[in-house]
């Protein structure tokens, strides 16, 4: 439990019912295509003992969801909540938010910015742990031969992603 006050919404995107968590210090979860509001406020009890949602308090980050895939948003203005995982973790999640919107960076270049330069597969695993996808951009990471790699959403919301980036 990171917090005692934590709010969520849940909302459509083009990645199907996405909800969106924040406690006082910043965004703590996004998680897409979940099956309903109620497993998601299920999901949140590890951070917070009691969820309550509060989608009117979080109408902005839905809006800037609905302006990045509409390609209209190259940055969100929410901050994550930086409590969540271990030292190394948050390290690699706050590197990734300097890859430029549109842009990719190899596991390997990421793991030598964490000053982690043989650590290639913890990185990608912290990459994978990431709370806070697209507002913290893990999709941005591809392997160094060019392939997609991993994505917790799975390859085709990362190829999605990317895509719609480029555009």
């Amino acid at each position: 439990v990171i917090s005692d006050t934590l709010i969520y919404t849940t909302f459509r995107t083009p990645l199907g019912l996405t909800g969106v968590a924040a406690t006082p210090v910043g965004i703590c979860r996004v998680v897409f295509s979940i099956s309903s509001e109620r497993d998601f406020a299920k999901m949140l009890k590890t951070i917070s003992l009691s969820p309550q949602k509060h989608p009117h308090q979080l109408i902005e980050i839905e809006r800037e969801f609905h302006l990045y895939f509409n390609g209209k948003l190259k940055s969100f203005s929410f901050k994550s909540d930086p409590r969540q995982g271990t030292k190394f973790q948050r390290s690699v999640w706050k590197r990734l938010t300097h890859i430029p919107f549109g842009e990719t960076r190899s596991y390997q270049w990421l793991a030598v910015k964490v000053r982690k330069p043989k650590a290639c597969r913890a990185v990608g695993n912290a990459n994978g742990k990431n709370p806070t996808p697209i507002i913290v951009p893990c999709h941005r990471i591809i392997q160094k031969n060019g392939s997609l790699g991993g994505f917790t959403g799975g390859a085709h919301i990362k190829k999605y992603l990317l895509d719609l980036e480029k555009k």
